[in-house]
């Protein structure tokens, strides 16, 4: 199968907002009031929580027929802990992004526990924005400066 590109496109709005697209979706981000921003959506690290929770339900919908799950319900709820001082203050007080990322998975199946276990297994195995987070990826950057 051949490599599939996907696109995304991001602009700086007022303050701290960014407005991002990708097909013909547009989603709003900001941080909230306490460090700079006016709140109006949720900030880029959330954005990643919600993308690795929603990649693990797509994944689980996709493949639970496969792997012989009935599948009646899929739940989860991430957490991520990020020490700011990354951020605000670089790599040499602490890294920037997440320290740590916890998943509670919630299945709801006609199947036994063991069979449950297994498929919450083969889902990690299967679900690009978790392998992505677990292994890291080369990010190329190149610019245009805009006078």
């Amino acid at each position: 199968m051949a490599i599939h590109t996907f696109k995304a496109e991001s602009i700086l709005k007022e303050g701290m907002a960014v407005e991002s697209t990708s097909r013909d979706f547009t989603i709003r981000a900001d941080e909230p009031k306490n460090i700079g921003g006016k709140n109006t959506g949720m900030s880029p690290v959330e954005m990643l929580l919600c993308a690795l929770g929603s990649c693990e339900c797509i994944a689980a919908r996709l493949f639970a027929v496969s792997q012989g799950i009935d599948l009646k319900g899929f739940r989860v709820s991430v957490e991520g802990d990020i020490n700011p001082e990354g951020f605000l203050k670089g790599q040499e007080v602490t890294r920037p992004g997440f320290q740590g990322i916890r998943l509670k998975i919630s299945v709801e199946a006609n199947a036994p526990k063991d069979r449950i276990d297994e498929f919450v297994a083969f889902i990690q195995s299967r679900c690009p924005v978790a392998e992505t987070i677990m292994n890291g990826v080369t990010i190329e950057v190149t610019q245009n400066v805009i006078s």
